[in-house]
């Protein structure tokens, strides 16, 4: 083997090890740090559930939905998206929005149920884990419509552990007790995990807020903190406010989705017979020929 030969190797793992030790820009990991602060937020509200302070684990899990919509955007507006991003995310989720939510709202009231009321806890948490796995499957569809991605397939995972919590933040209210209502609590716990397996359309929101016109954007910031304070002061009654709000707008988006459906089919159904007289009309041309 002549020297040459013997730097070809040498070279290549030289060009190997400056790749893997290339410095990694800023914006990709502000995204990343921000998804790990949610991943600690959701675990520290297991531990606070395990300790009976859940007013914490539900200010935990609700800081983690917060950072959840944050953290995207983020990436988006930095142009730091990356398929380890994606990942990790997507990780992060199944902990916040799916195993934390079934634990709180087990130690809180389903453990009055024994077995039943865990069967429940771990049914929330699988839907959660299929919704995730679900999404991130869709994302490679290339056929979607445009008009679609004001959707989603099923309630996502951080609504849908917000809805969960509906009982707790009721129970805060003194609407209801911690084991009084154990069985409906376990029905209507089952029923958000259906919820987001479910085929059902729900807004998605992703397309709302991203260009704010000048003259709004004033007026959109003192809405923003106005919200907040209500949020911080009447936390409670707030929280129970959004999740019965976002349950009602649910047969809104099935309307307008189905309205939707049905315009995008028409328009469809009209190019492809406007195809097939464009078709038809050089056919004739070419037999005169």
């Amino acid at each position: 083997m002549t020297p040459f030969d013997m730097m070809e190797p040498r070279a290549a793992a030289e060009e190997q090890r400056k790749r893997r030790f290339r410095p990694v820009p800023l914006r990709m990991l502000a995204p990343n740090l921000i998804t790990l602060i949610a991943l600690c937020s959701g675990i520290t509200a297991i531990r606070m559930a395990i300790e009976g302070r859940f007013e914490l684990s539900i200010a935990a899990i609700i800081f983690a939905i917060v950072l959840d919509a944050l953290d995207g955007r983020i990436a988006r507006l930095l142009k730091g998206t990356s398929r380890f991003g994606a990942q990790l995310d997507s990780l992060a989720d199944f902990v916040n929005f799916g195993v934390a939510p079934a634990v709180v709202i087990y130690l809180w009231s389903l453990q009055s149920l024994r077995s039943l009321g865990w069967i429940v806890a771990l049914w929330l948490a699988i839907c959660t884990a299929l919704r995730l796995a679900r999404f991130n499957v869709a994302l490679d569809d290339p056929d979607k419509p445009a008009w679609k991605a004001n959707y989603f397939t099923g309630v996502p995972a951080p609504a849908g552990a917000g809805l969960a919590l509906l009982p707790m933040y009721l129970g805060y209210l003194g609407v209801i007790g911690r084991g009084d209502y154990a069985l409906l609590v376990l029905a209507y716990v089952a029923f958000v995990g259906f919820l987001m397996v479910s085929q059902i359309p729900t807004f998605s929101g992703k397309q709302f807020g991203q260009e704010v016109r000048r003259d709004m954007v004033l007026p959109v910031l003192l809405v923003i903190v106005f919200f907040a304070a209500l949020l911080v002061s009447f936390s409670w009654l707030m929280l129970t406010l959004i999740a019965l709000v976002y349950l009602a707008f649910i047969p809104v988006s099935i309307v307008r989705y189905r309205e939707q459906e049905s315009e995008y089919e028409r328009a469809r159904e009209t190019a492809d017979q406007e195809a097939a007289r464009e078709a038809a009309a050089q056919a004739r041309a070419r037999d005169r020929r």
